[in-house]
């Protein structure tokens, strides 16, 4: 009996400690948002239009990846700056910054580099050099000049098409105002810059009768063209501008002032294709604009944040390249009525 009792205490004991050891073994259900790395997100700004949707497209390639910390700057670089402080002692294994102020990235840099944390800047481009400065700093945008030398071309192929037309006093030249985006803004700059260039090389003469800026801003678009066509009228023969919601506020002031009726037509461009102006190109107020590829440029900065929050190569597994200036460039895309579904499907 006592040889029967002592085989029962040693079979009670082993199965205990394997009861025990089931419990904590690798059947045990698994925390997958401690598995996933933190990846801290600034905006500049949550309600401009395009970059909402590269916030969009940051979020969706995350989901089920990693755990995002997102911010908005609301257009303060002295917000941002204390953001990114937050997010490092959070402990967030990467950083993806889109810079209120692009002078401010060495100070960014500054931060994440004592952190020995990765930082993936896009939209707003720091200077080369100040990338050059960390080995762990990348850009993800695209090439600012691309986006003007394409709406000079819109221009220029619309222009020769309706010359006879828009040509209002005959003089061969293009009146046109611009809205121009936010001063020092690469993007603004260039295509201020080049879509005039583009218009000039094509031989084509220009008049600029008014260029102010309207901040990114539908609401300023549409001020400044309020003002506009009561100091010009029907003078004003082109209205550019480089993105779409200062174009889109100039098409409500034109629309107030009785353009889009009848034979009352003013051809306006913008830049970015977000979906609004998509639908003013199908109703035909709009001529045409410059798809800024947000969908894109947000798997991308979030592919690239991934990467070396894991500890991978910052291109691993991906499909983007690096040019010699450590930036990833999404190409732009022209688009008019002609092939407004190539806009359309950016945003499916």
């Amino acid at each position: 009996m006592r040889k029967f009792f002592a085989l029962l205490m040693v079979l009670s004991l082993i199965l205990t400690v394997t009861a025990c050891g089931t419990t904590t073994g690798s059947n045990a259900p698994a925390d997958k948002s401690a598995e996933m790395p933190k990846i801290g997100v600034a905006i500049y700004k949550f309600d401009d239009n395009f970059m909402s949707f590269v916030r969009r497209a940051i979020e969706t390639s995350a989901k089920g990846k990693a755990e995002l910390i997102l911010n908005d700057s609301q257009n303060n670089q002295s917000t941002q700056n204390e953001q990114v402080d937050m997010m490092i002692a959070k402990g967030v294994k990467s950083l993806a910054i889109n810079l209120v102020d692009p002078q401010a990235a060495p100070t960014i840099i500054a931060k994440a580099k004592a952190a020995n944390i990765p930082v993936i800047f896009f939209n707003k481009e720091p200077d080369a050099s100040v990338l050059k400065s960390y080995d762990k700093a990348w850009y993800v945008g695209t090439t600012s000049s691309e986006s003007g030398v394409i709406q000079g071309k819109i221009i220029v192929d619309a222009w020769k098409a309706n010359k006879d037309k828009w040509d209002k006093n005959g003089d061969g030249k293009i009146q046109y105002v611009l809205l121009k985006g936010e001063p020092g803004h690469p993007d603004a700059e260039a295509r201020t810059k080049y879509a005039i260039d583009e218009i000039k090389a094509a031989g084509i003469g220009v008049e600029q009768l008014e260029l102010q800026t309207g901040m990114w801003d539908s609401v300023k678009g549409k001020e400044l063209m309020d003002a506009w066509l009561a100091k010009h009228g029907d003078k004003i023969e082109f209205v550019i501008a480089n993105n779409d919601a200062m174009a889109l506020g100039a098409i409500s002031s034109l629309k107030a002032n009785g353009y889009f009726t009848g034979n009352k037509y003013m051809p306006v461009v913008g830049v970015d294709a977000i979906p609004d102006a998509i639908q003013q190109i199908k109703a035909g107020t709009m001529l045409g604009t410059v798809l800024n590829d947000a969908k894109n440029q947000g798997q991308a900065t979030f592919d690239l944040a991934f990467n070396v929050a894991t500890g991978k190569d910052v291109l691993a597994g991906t499909k983007w390249k690096l040019d010699d200036k450590k930036a990833v460039r999404v190409p732009y895309i022209a688009i008019t009525k002609d092939n407004i579904s190539v806009a359309e499907e950016a945003y499916k």
